[in-house]
């Protein structure tokens, strides 16, 4: 079992026990973390998990409410995650220590041929964020075309699988459950864009540094549409190591 479905069980057995009663507000996800001694990113899978089982409701800017005991809602049965689900801000982080790499890696090996299709994945996602698409389908293949341009099919297939582990993942579609404004692509469709700059001009400390920071960047703005206690803290979840970048 995963740290955030410990936590999870936690509060749903004291919202049993009628600790936090229905109607009654949640304590501060940094309240809650010091509680368990976990980070915050636990904390937010952890209620994730919970809002997926009808028991909590997120409301931005006010905090996280008890709406339901699990023995009131019909058919409840607790969430239970395969184990190798993992949680999505931990999958982020994987993501960023191993695709800055990549992108360092791809700047030394891209040929003529992998520039041109990852122009082109680039140019579909551009389309659809025009028409007002939200299919991602275009930025998977963008990230998964510059780890198949290092020539080495083992970071391929590692990219490949980080999205299709994302792809299944619950817990990932309920970051997503309280924003209908996607417009945020266009700036990670921008960040695709520097990345690819980067490895033509075959500057490989540029590529890492700019593929690292898109992946700050979609941490930063998931966490920002995600947050039930403020909706201007801008940390992070799981720590990075920017100093990592200077290696």
């Amino acid at each position: 079992m995963r740290l955030y479905q410990e936590i999870g069980n936690a509060l749903r057995a004291s919202i049993i026990s009628g600790e936090y009663p229905v109607g009654e507000r949640l304590p501060p996800e940094r309240d809650i973390a010091t509680q368990f001694d976990v980070s915050r990113s636990v904390v937010r899978e952890a209620l994730i998990m919970l809002e997926l089982e009808k028991l909590i409701d997120v409301r931005k800017g006010s905090g996280v409410y008890v709406i339901a005991r699990p023995q009131d809602v019909p058919g409840h049965t607790p969430r239970t995650l395969d184990e190798n689900t993992f949680g999505p801000f931990e999958l982020l982080q994987a993501r960023q220590l191993l695709e800055s790499e990549i992108a360092a890696f791809a700047a030394t090996r891209a040929t003529k041929a992998d520039i041109l299709k990852m122009r082109q994945a680039i140019e579909q996602e551009r389309r659809s964020l025009a028409s007002g698409s939200v299919d991602e389908s275009a930025d998977e293949q963008f990230h998964c075309l510059l780890a198949q341009s290092t020539q080495n099919s083992v970071l391929a297939n590692m990219v490949a699988e980080a999205w299709q582990a994302r792809k299944r993942n619950p817990l990932w579609a309920g970051l997503h459950l309280h924003t209908q404004d996607f417009s945020y692509h266009w700036n990670w469709l921008e960040d695709h864009q520097k990345i690819l700059q980067a490895v033509l001009k075959r500057d490989a400390k540029a590529a890492k540094q700019a593929m690292w920071q898109h992946l700050e960047n979609v941490k930063t703005k998931l966490l920002e549409i995600s947050d039930p206690d403020d909706p201007a803290f801008d940390g992070f979840l799981f720590d990075s190591t920017p100093a990592l970048l200077d290696e």
